[in-house]
């Protein structure tokens, strides 16, 4: 890819992003959010798991938590780059906190009940859709499009070394005060986020939203044509469906997993260690991948992370051991990590600011939508067979992308990129 003399210039001028007191407030309101986030990706499963002892109902919340994005994704990304992209995220994090805090106020009650639990567990899942759709678009206007792959790499740093602590957190205060309490964490850090994201007074769009009262189905239609013109994006975002079948699995059973085939209790703070694990090998992918892009092709990146992470899993599926299974979970998600990472950066370098929100939440629904099929058909099988079985079928879904991106009609030359 190359880049205008200007945006060369502005580059020069501002290499970093270090002294920008605006990126860093939205940078700090992106870790306060995500670290009660994480807390509840951790104590919710357990939540679940303890209340049902199923495998099936506890890959579920994974598979329904990603259904919202399929069905609201081309109407939230349409949305979100017509409107205030600021007034929308704050907004989307209030409702969150409000939804989230009903966990902790029912348990407290005695009233709590699973219906509520995946009612919330959609709920919150519906509201990240939109809040999702306007962040896109608020990166590369907060941090400037030539500094994405640097805005990127300070988040998902960050958010790598919360994703050790956090998900640790979240056992631990699963194995003491109790998975339900524990979600209040997640409640406030959502009202702080939102006070925060209030406070910025930088525009999160780098130009005015466009206000025009073009039709609904038109301004979706562009984005999805600009996704599947360009050729390199839309291979990437097909085959990132194959990735994400296998992650579905992982994050599906994970829990189960670390109960029948680690042996460990279902409330047990290790449980937590072995979620943190696998932030290891993120936050090693989100430090190597903007100096490995300037190395390799994404494609090649791709393929690369495909073909490691197919192993990986297998070995994954087959161990019992603890230590053996977070040094094999840390390496898979280090994987996965620069597949997704490595997308999500190539894509917004290469989509106009006008067309952010849209051609991102196309191309998240389309690699998001085998996450469900993958948790779902996890369970199923853990449930009926083992959850080794449910793992290794999991990664099918690897196998079909690795195919397709050496042989079949989605491989693209490097000479596309």
């Amino acid at each position: 890819m190359t880049t205008s003399h200007a945006r060369k210039g502005e580059r020069a001028a501002a290499p970093t992003l270090r002294g920008d007191r605006v990126f860093a407030r939205f940078w700090i309101a992106a870790s306060v959010t995500l670290t009660g986030t994480l807390v509840t990706s951790v104590v919710l499963p357990i939540l679940i798991y303890q209340r049902t002892g199923s495998a099936w109902e506890t890959s579920l919340l994974v598979a329904i938590e990603t259904i919202p994005y399929l069905a609201f994704g081309l109407i939230a990304g349409a949305v979100a780059d017509r409107i205030d992209r600021r007034r929308l995220m704050w907004r989307c994090e209030l409702a969150s906190a409000a939804l989230l805090a009903s966990i902790p106020l029912a348990h407290a009650a005695g009233v709590l009940s699973i219906a509520q639990i995946y009612v919330v567990a959609v709920a919150t899942a519906t509201v990240f859709v939109w809040f999702d759709a306007a962040n896109f678009g608020a990166i590369p206007a907060i941090a400037g499009r030539d500094r994405i792959a640097i805005a990127y790499g300070r988040l998902n740093a960050s958010a790598s070394v919360l994703m050790i602590a956090a998900p640790a957190l979240g056992g631990l205060l699963a194995a003491t005060v109790g998975p339900a309490p524990a979600m209040a964490i997640d409640a406030a850090s959502c009202v702080i986020s939102a006070v925060l994201l209030m406070s910025i007074r930088r525009p999160f769009s780098a130009s005015n939203p466009d206000q025009a009262a073009g039709q609904l189905r038109k301004r979706i239609a562009e984005g999805v044509s600009f996704l599947w013109r360009h050729p390199v994006i839309r291979s990437l975002t097909i085959l990132g469906f194959g990735n994400s079948v296998a992650l579905g699995a992982v994050l599906g059973l994970l829990v189960v997993y670390a109960n029948r085939q680690l042996g460990l209790p279902r409330t047990s703070a290790l449980i937590g260690i072995l979620y943190a694990s696998g932030a290891v090998g993120a936050l090693a992918a989100s430090l190597a991948v903007p100096r490995i892009m300037r190395r390799f092709s994404v494609l090649s990146i791709r393929l690369a992370g495909l073909a490691a992470q197919l192993i990986l899993l297998i070995a994954f599926a087959l161990t019992t051991s603890l230590l053996a299974a977070m040094a094999l979970y840390a390496c898979l998600s280090a994987a996965s990590q620069a597949i997704i990472l490595s997308g999500i950066i190539y894509r917004q370098q290469a989509t106009p600011d006008h067309l952010q929100a849209r051609v991102n939440v196309v191309g998240r629904m389309i690699a998001w939508g085998g996450q469900p099929v993958g948790a779902a058909v996890a369970g199923a099988v853990a449930s009926v067979v083992s959850v080794r079985a449910g793992l290794l079928v999991g990664g099918a879904g690897l196998g079909v992308s690795l195919i397709l991106s050496v042989a079949g009609p989605l491989k693209v030359t490097a000479a596309a990129e």
